[in-house]
């Protein structure tokens, strides 16, 4: 993201790896003239498109390795690379200072990639939250921040912005180590992101507004927004760094104080990256950082009585109990963004070879592991079998191994509860009758890797095609016609997303006026720019992250009525 705007645009068309690839030094003078890559309605020629020249690339050098009937597990089993890092913090932040839990408990955090303890952290629990909501409500009612202008917070979230571009090193090892995604994928696509949005929030934070409303008779209307107070959030273990941003940076832009709870499985990135942004000068108690387990410190904050605001990202089932400790409670605001089984349409017309290298990206970028992953392939009939063909082509290439190999493009899954699962997922695949065109087993005999699988002959009852799994597995079902793909897509509890293949526009808008989801990607996916709003429908969640949208979130409205005394104009 050497711009970070345009980077993160490169992650709707593939995925950097191979930092020591010799393309690697043609992609870094790509990124100037990345303005060339859209999601326009005509595809960009897969020939010129960074997918195929990654591709192209690994080819030439037998990098992928492996044939076409079974994966190689060599980099399964070498000795996992020593990351080149330290933790440097595992306790907890309250009023700027890094403590002990109340209790002194701590619990490890585990490498993926073996199973073994990276560190142990400091367990928060209830009278963790109570101290720092305590400290956070005393920042935000007397101290500095929502009283400083807007131009010296602006100011604050800038220099944080640097800063974490700077060490950019040092937290994409920790996020590797920590979560076992590609250290490339980190250093190159998501740090750049989470710069952006620093900066892009550091640019509202000028720019909040209210407005003049004309009323009748003799008034004078307008309109303060103001800060909500005390925010607390909780984020997830699938980009723990990425979802820490998304919610300090509207947050803290508009002038709350925050207390966030990372995920248990996850804390390291957050912390650190906490440390950073007092290091640019936030003040003690705005951000408040609690590491601990959803049952206790995640419940704490979201039934606490002087939390104003909640936002959560994680399972719907966990978002149903979030929603009603905050009803029972004070009836805070809450944020939502859940779980989805986004589809990902093939249409008649489409390329199939970039048809396939967007829909592999769509679903095994981070492991599978992205709550917007298109897991239900639909491939219109005529190009069905040679999508089919493709796509187990295309999987069986997948560069499995040790995250902070050169060149990897999927590591482990997050942990053994999350491994299991995905296996049952796949057992029930098989079970059901789908056909497993490639993977279907654990890849090497130690740590938590998948296969990356693919199944064909996907019925929509089947549980691979209802459930979301969560992992690198694959299902694609065929279709007819365009109504009969919209009711199908549609039928499901989630709509947090979809993607769209085609050269049609009509197609194109057709679909994206039908599909019942919160965001559809046309052409393209995951396609996370800071300023494009995303979140939702139905059991997916309420409530938008990112761009201006997500500004409402953090702030609420006042309206301030003057009496004119004899106005000349009446």
């Amino acid at each position: 993201m050497a711009s970070s705007t345009r980077i993160s645009r490169l992650l709707s068309r593939s995925f950097l790896s191979a930092a020591s690839n010799p393309l690697f030094s043609r992609v870094t003078n790509l990124l100037e003239m990345v303005e060339l890559i859209r999601c326009y309605t005509e595809p960009v020629p897969f020939k010129d498109s960074l997918p195929f020249l990654i591709r192209k690339s690994k080819r030439g050098s037998g990098a992928l390795g492996g044939g076409l009937s079974k994966f190689s597990t060599a980099a399964a089993t070498e000795e996992p690379i020593k990351p080149a890092v330290r933790v440097e913090h595992t306790q907890l932040l309250i009023d700027g200072k890094f403590v002990n839990s109340a209790s002194g408990k701590t619990f490890p955090t585990l490498d993926p990639r073996t199973g073994e303890v990276i560190a142990h952290i400091a367990e928060g629990d209830h009278e963790d939250v109570d101290r720092a909501v305590a400290v956070a409500r005393k920042a935000f009612d007397h101290g500095p921040w929502p009283k400083m202008t807007a131009y010296e917070r602006q100011k604050v979230l800038l220099r944080a912005a640097d800063l974490i571009e700077k060490h950019t090193d040092v937290i994409s090892a920790l996020e590797t180590w920590d979560t076992g995604k590609p250290y490339e994928q980190v250093a190159k696509i998501e740090v750049p992101i989470v710069v952006r949005l620093f900066r892009y929030y550091a640019g509202w934070a000028d720019k909040i507004h209210g407005l003049t409303v004309p009323a009748d008779g003799p008034y004078t209307v307008q309109t303060l927004h103001e800060p909500i107070g005390v925010a607390g959030q909780i984020i997830p273990w699938n980009f723990p760094l990425l979802m820490f941003s998304w919610k300090i940076c509207p947050a803290l832009a508009c002038g709350n104080t925050v207390v966030i709870k990372t995920a248990e499985q996850t804390p390291l990135s957050a912390i650190y990256a906490s440390k950073l942004l007092h290091e640019a000068g936030l003040p003690p108690g705005v951000l408040n950082v609690i590491s601990g387990f959803g049952p206790t410190a995640g419940a704490a904050i979201a039934s606490h009585m002087n939390v104003d605001k909640l936002a959560f990202t994680g399972s719907t089932d966990t978002g149903k109990i979030v929603l009603e400790l905050a009803a029972k409670s004070n009836l805070k605001p809450v944020t939502l963004e859940l779980g989805g089984k986004s589809p990902f349409i093939v249409c008649e017309d489409a390329d199939v070879d970039e048809a396939v290298e967007l829909a592999h990206f769509a679903l095994f970028f981070n492991q599978g592991q992205c709550c917007c992953a298109g897991s239900r392939t639909f491939v219109h009939e005529r190009v069905y079998d040679e999508f089919v063909e493709k796509a187990r082509t295309r999987a069986l290439k997948r560069a499995v191994g040790d995250p902070f190999k050169a060149g990897i493009e999927q590591g482990p899954q997050i942990d053994s509860e999350q491994f299991q699962k995905i296996l049952k997922y796949i057992r029930s695949g098989v079970e059901s009758g789908a056909t497993l065109e490639s993977g279907g087993d654990r890849f090497g005999n130690s740590g938590f890797y998948v296969q990356p699988t693919v199944f064909s002959n996907v019925k929509d009852d089947m549980l691979i095609a209802k459930d979301e799994i969560f992992g690198p597995v694959q299902s694609i079902l065929k279709f007819k016609e365009i109504d009969e793909v919209i009711e199908r897509a549609n039928n499901t509890q989630y709509g947090l997303a979809a993607g769209v293949f085609t050269k049609n526009i009509d197609t194109a808008n057709t679909l994206s006026r039908a599909l019942k989801v919160g965001t559809v990607w046309v052409n393209c996916f995951d396609t996370f720019d800071a300023a494009i709003p995303f979140g939702g429908y139905k059991m997916s969640g309420q409530g938008r992250e990112k761009g201006e949208y997500s500004l409402r979130n953090y702030l609420q409205v006042k309206a301030v009525v003057t009496s004119l005394k004899n106005p000349s104009w009446l």
